[in-house]
């Protein structure tokens, strides 16, 4: 019975399509992790019979219990990659690409007939799990109870335990994307729950700092437009007097805190492409629950200005009360350009002295802008990067989203997993302090005018490359599906921690000798490998180079 059907095992980094059988990459299996580390691989399948048929799936294993599997499921997507592209996408057309993992009900699976599916199998590593080889065995089985698939392999865990993540990584949070696709009112008990069950993943896979609602974040909406309100700060205005309630905020970052969020960015002050007008604040005026603020309220020199100056100092406070001050940033304007380097400096200014003691960040791609000392840190998009680099700014981050689409990292659906990866290594070899992205669970339209069912539009109605909006997906029972484009990020993170722990053994010079010292040209932001093959080896070298220094040091 098992020669009516085909497996193989593949790593982490293959995409696995329906309509082609993927690439065997024998030197891609040698599996290695250190502890408390997640690892991945996968087992693609398909079948000579004519009929659908399902299968019982088994995992042989001592170390079982640290196993998980999920089927691999292809999303659509219409708009795949921009017009202008490079050598370096796996497809540019519209179609189905293998994306959500989702966790197998009843452990079955279908077996499509001359068509390819592959199983997600994650080991989770802890502290506890025993080191050395360990054999896994993974085993499909028909409904009458015959063997139809078995693949042996085997994985290498060694006795170290992987270094807490130093790297800040924030992906933005969008709340109200959940209150609207789960039709359910913002701050609801319901509401923070699935908030929770989603900021739990986040965490889980190495985002710490969360994008935090202080007023709706003016973000991704139509100039004139507005996104359902999701505000933390209850603002009271009676007559001429402020006053403010912050409880909603301190239940946000007590449940934040609990689930392992570390750093909290609140929300931008001012509106994006341009810092011309205040977000939308709404308020309790004379005990009539309205707008205060949006579009048509001019950024600085007015009434905004004024409900700032009362505003900050009580929200510092409390910060400070709450003993979070350290961990708490703040934007200004998101995205400006040289061309409005004077509305950012004077909104810039207009709080200065309220945020004096907390850290200011915003993205910026324009070295010029950034010299003017207007912003405190960058964020700057991974394909702008070098002047950055070249006059050796400090504290520097790094971002991409939908217009990063030559040369550089990126994580769109069309790219191989190998593209999203590297960016790991950019970001240690050039001490990256943070890396931000925009769309954790952005399921709108752009600008925000429609919402969007992420199973079915994965790329914002045609505006950015699938992959781009979002990274997870919203399960019915109001829990965060994962990706396989969050689990390389994952990777990423992984590899990042131990290089870093390579580093402290050793010395940065000595990582990147295994980094780059067999490479023709150095890795830049922009050049770097491109195969599978380079990840795996690199990190199955670092972790032995690990374990034989933790060895030598504890005289074995």
């Amino acid at each position: 019975m098992q020669n009516q059907y085909k497996a193989v095992l593949l790593s982490s980094l293959q995409k696995v399509f329906q309509d082609t059988q993927p690439q065997y990459q024998p030197e891609c299996l040698v599996f290695t992790a250190l502890k408390e580390e997640l690892f991945s691989f996968q087992m693609a399948y398909t079948s000579k019979q004519e009929i659908i048929e399902y299968a019982t799936v088994n995992v042989i294993s001592p170390i079982e219990k640290y196993i998980r599997v999920r089927e691999v499921i292809e999303i659509p997507s219409a708009y795949p990659c921009h017009s202008v592209t490079d050598d370096n996408y796996l497809r540019t057309k519209p179609g189905l690409y293998p994306d959500l993992l989702r966790d197998l009900k009843n452990n079955m699976v279908q077996v499509l007939p001359n068509r390819w599916k592959s199983l997600w199998i994650d080991v989770q590593t802890s502290q506890d799990i025993p080191a050395g080889k360990h054999p896994i065995t993974i085993q499909m089985f028909s409904q009458e109870g015959e063997l139809m698939i078995s693949q042996h392999t085997e994985i290498t865990i060694f006795d170290v335990i992987l270094p807490k993540q130093q790297l800040i990584h924030t992906q933005w949070f969008h709340g109200d994307c959940l209150a609207d696709y789960y039709q359910v009112p913002v701050f609801s008990e319901r509401h923070w729950e699935i908030m929770q069950n989603f900021i739990q993943t986040a965490a889980n896979h190495g985002i710490n700092m969360i994008l935090t609602p202080q007023f709706t974040p003016p973000l991704d909406t139509a100039q004139g437009g507005e996104r359902t309100t999701i505000q933390l700060i209850d603002v009271i205005k009676e007559g001429k007097q402020y006053s403010f309630g912050f409880d909603k905020l301190q239940r946000w970052i007590k449940m934040c805190l609990d689930v392992g969020i570390e750093y909290f960015e609140f929300s931008h002050l001012f509106t994006q492409w341009g810092v011309t007008s205040a977000p939308k604040v709404m308020a309790t005026v004379d005990g009539v629950y309205q707008k205060l603020f949006g579009w048509d309220t001019p950024a600085v020199g007015g009434a905004y200005t004024e409900f700032l100056k009362i505003y900050l100092p009580q929200l510092t406070q409390k910060l400070k009360e709450w003993g979070v001050e350290k961990r708490c940033w703040f934007h200004i304007s998101d995205e400006p350009s040289l061309q409005h380097l004077e509305n950012y400096q004077a909104a810039k200014a207009s709080v200065a002295e309220e945020l004096e003691d907390f850290t200011l960040i915003d993205a910026l791609s324009n070295y010029e802008f950034y010299k003017t000392g207007a912003v405190q840190i960058p964020v700057c998009a991974n394909n702008h990067i070098e002047p950055f680099l070249k006059h050796h700014v400090k504290r520097l981050w790094s971002y991409y989203c939908t217009a990063q689409k030559i040369d550089v990292s990126n994580r769109f659906f069309s790219m191989p997993s190998a593209r999203n990866r590297i960016y790991g290594i950019q970001v240690y070899k050039y001490d990256i302090e943070g890396i931000l992205h925009w769309g954790y669970n952005f399921y709108n339209s752009q600008h925000s005018i429609d919402t969007i069912n992420p199973y079915q539009v994965s790329d914002a109605l045609n505006a950015f490359p699938s992959g781009d909006p979002f990274i997870v997906y919203p399960k019915a029972d109001g829990t965060a599906e994962e990706s396989i484009r969050l689990m390389v990020q994952t990777h990423m993170i992984a590899d990042i921690r131990a290089m870093k722990l390579l580093e402290q053994l050793t010395s940065k010079e000595f990582v990147m000798s295994f980094v780059e010292g067999d490479l023709a040209s150095p890795i830049t932001f922009s050049s770097y490998p491109k195969s599978d093959f380079y990840f795996v080896a690199l990190r199955n070298r670092i972790n032995r180079e690990i374990a034989k220094c933790m060895n030598k040091q504890l005289g074995k």
